[in-house]
């Protein structure tokens, strides 16, 4: 077995009874709600450079580089889109609907990336990170953790200083863990846009290249019971059409295309049905530790194989 995977092995393999467990997994969600003072722009956002914040993130150990917040949930979504939970439709229950999960065994290596919103939190942590999860809400973020695929970090803004409740996203394409989990070129709008596609359910992929200020995409999601209407905007002169500062430039953009395209997209999220009675999202069925363990033995032998 290569020394990465081993590595990557030896990470999850200590959540496995952690993932198994309710209640565990009740404590690893984001407990933060909306603020009832929330002031929330006509924008649906405050814009983090007007008040010393970033558009961009900070990446450890890349001296200051990062990536583009190039996605926002927009404040004026369905509140109980806005709650940092997954049961009763929260803002986990509609990324499931779009496809993402919570990382491999509920393991996340590496240090976190860092943002500044300008709501007067200065530079936190983010709140976390989720998976393309290949159709299978258990399991198949370990498969986006060695094969690559799209993931997104996000934060929530919602500081003294701009309480919005938006919840702000990097999101971009990665590579293979074999390639070191880079950026595949034009990442960063690529995964934006497919993110978009799945969120609005598009029956083809979203032309990149065509998107100019005012693009608009509208579709329909479910899980657990709930169905998200999505309504997208793209808008320019938020984030620098640049690849100064961006994490991974080398192999993301060359020098005929920039890094980042500079459009935003905006999502403002309704909640269209819920179930009549609803205990939350639907919980996964029961599944044994060994049962984890083999899943992700073989997908790392298959990992290796290719």
């Amino acid at each position: 077995m290569a020394p990465t995977s081993l590595t990557l092995l030896l990470l999850c393999a200590p959540a496995l009874s952690f993932a198994l467990d309710p209640r565990a997994s009740a404590r690893s969600l984001n407990s933060l709600r909306r603020r009832d003072d929330r002031n929330v722009p006509p924008a649906g956002f405050y814009n983090p450079t007007t008040a010393g914040g970033s558009m961009l993130t900070i990446a450890p150990n890349t001296g200051g580089l990062g990536e583009p917040l190039n996605v926002i949930v927009s404040g004026h979504s369905d509140p109980i889109v806005l709650v940092d939970q997954e049961d009763a439709g929260g803002l986990r229950n509609y990324f499931l609907s779009v496809g993402f999960a919570a990382e491999c065994l509920g393991q996340h290596a590496g240090d976190a990336q860092t943002a500044n919103l300008g709501d007067g939190k200065g530079q936190v942590n983010e709140t976390s990170e989720l998976r393309w999860d290949y159709g299978d809400p258990q399991l198949g973020t370990c498969t986006e953790t060695i094969k690559g695929g799209n993931h997104f970090r996000y934060w929530i803004q919602d500081g003294s200083n701009a309480n919005s409740g938006a919840i702000f996203m990097a999101t971009s394409y990665e590579k293979p863990i074999q390639d070191g989990h880079d950026i595949i070129f034009n990442g960063y709008n690529l995964g934006r846009d497919w993110l978009v596609g799945n969120a609005t359910a598009q029956t083809s992929l979203i032309p990149t290249a065509n998107i100019t200020n005012g693009t608009t995409y509208s579709g329909q999601t479910s899980f657990g019971g709930y169905t998200y209407k999505t309504n997208v905007v793209y808008l320019s002169g938020i984030l620098s059409n640049s690849s100064a500062g961006v994490n991974h430039d080398q192999t993301v953009g060359n020098k005929n295309t920039l890094a980042v395209d500079g459009y935003v997209a905006v999502m403002t999220i309704s909640v269209v049905s819920k179930p009549a009675a609803s205990n939350g999202a639907l919980s996964p069925s029961p599944i044994s530790s060994w049962s984890l363990l083999a899943a992700f033995l073989a997908m790392l032998a298959l990992s290796l194989s290719t």
